[in-house]
């Protein structure tokens, strides 16, 4: 069998899936424009091209070998909005100008104007849908409260520390309700954990408990933390997350209730003693680019994946690619999850 292997979040949205995706506009001022009007334009036919989009998108990943797909936030128009489209307080009609992500752009963005709470629960919805499409497990995404609090604009809270709270105990109740529909792999997404490690340490780690609180344990709770994206594929000076942000965090999360955490190395190799912080973490690693034109060869990944088992356990690693492929297109993601599921599968544990 070799290493288990999985997808991050975003898989290339088919055609026929008319809604906006922040992958086709990476650079857009406004991420959230045009999504309402799309759903109604779709009318009562939405839900069945959408469950149409998601199960495609779950078949190309288990037939690319995948173990454990996402359903490919087919419905989504960006992973953090999509979110806030269902939380009570948020404004998505008066934007507000805000810079982002440590000064690299600015955008119009959701406003939080009142308490933030669930208007209704969706995301177990989401993931029964993926689910009919295959018999393998779906693992569904969430943004993580560091996150929402950085992409969206509080003037309610006042402070990310307290908006945080109330966004993970948002999250909370979605954990559960997955939990209790049957999903056993659930991901929250915190690329503001690379980006603000002080932040992280300081209340994210604390609000990330809050939203797997009481989470049953045949659930594996799993955060994703992404260095960022280009605006364009094949771009490399794009601004990343500082190198040492891995370490900074590393021991924080290795003692927080967090099973497995996803790290990005393709893009820009780590020092793998970075591993060998984790004694009991499930490392989920990134082994293809996800911004990248070129396929990595079956023997590159390998090779790749055998160095990190020289410092983590072969029941503590998974194969994957850096982040959401959404960027590259169908034809380039399948053929980096292929090579990507060969490697891993060829490697004897």
């Amino acid at each position: 069998m070799g290493l288990l292997t999985t997808t991050i979040g975003a898989y290339p949205k088919p055609d026929y899936v008319n809604l906006p995706d922040w992958f086709d506009d990476l650079d857009t001022s406004e991420p959230t424009e045009g999504w309402a009007e799309a759903m109604e334009a779709m009318g009562k036919d939405a839900e069945s091209i959408i469950e149409k989009g998601t199960h495609e998108a779950v078949r190309d990943q288990v037939d690319a070998g995948i173990d454990i797909p996402t359903d490919g936030e087919i419905a989504r128009e960006n992973y953090i909005h999509y979110h806030c489209r269902h939380l009570e307080g948020m404004d998505f009609v008066n934007l507000t100008e805000k810079t982002l992500r440590t000064g690299n752009y600015s955008s119009f963005l959701p406003t939080v104007r009142g308490p933030v709470k669930p208007r209704k629960m969706f995301l177990a919805q989401d993931w029964k849908r993926a689910q009919k499409a295959t018999d393998k497990p779906v693992k569904i995404t969430m943004p993580g409260p560091l996150t929402v609090s950085d992409t969206v604009v509080d003037e309610y809270y006042g402070n990310h520390k307290d908006f945080g709270k109330a966004i993970s105990e948002a999250l909370n109740q979605e954990v559960h309700s997955l939990a209790n529909a049957g999903c056993r792999y659930i991901q929250i997404d915190e690329p503001l954990f690379a980006r603000y490690p002080e932040n992280a340490i300081e209340f994210g780690v604390e609000n990330l408990e809050r939203a797997f609180h009481n989470c049953p344990e045949n659930v594996t709770r799993t955060v994703h933390i992404c260095c960022g994206y280009p605006d364009k594929i094949d771009k490399d000076d794009y601004p990343k997350a500082p190198r040492e942000s891995y370490f900074k965090i590393a021991e924080a999360m290795e003692n927080s209730s967090v099973m497995a955490i996803s790290l990005e190395d393709a893009h820009r190799y780590n020092d793998l003693k970075l591993l060998e912080i984790f004694k009991n973490t499930t490392i989920i690693f990134g082994v293809v680019a996800i911004a990248k034109s070129r396929v990595e060869s079956v023997d590159e990944i390998r090779n790749r994946l055998t160095d990190a088992l020289e410092h983590i356990d072969s029941n503590r690693l998974i194969a994957a690619p850096d982040c959401g492929l959404g960027i590259l297109g169908k034809e380039l993601a399948f053929r980096k999850l292929k090579n990507l599921s060969e490697a891993a599968h060829s490697i004897e544990t």
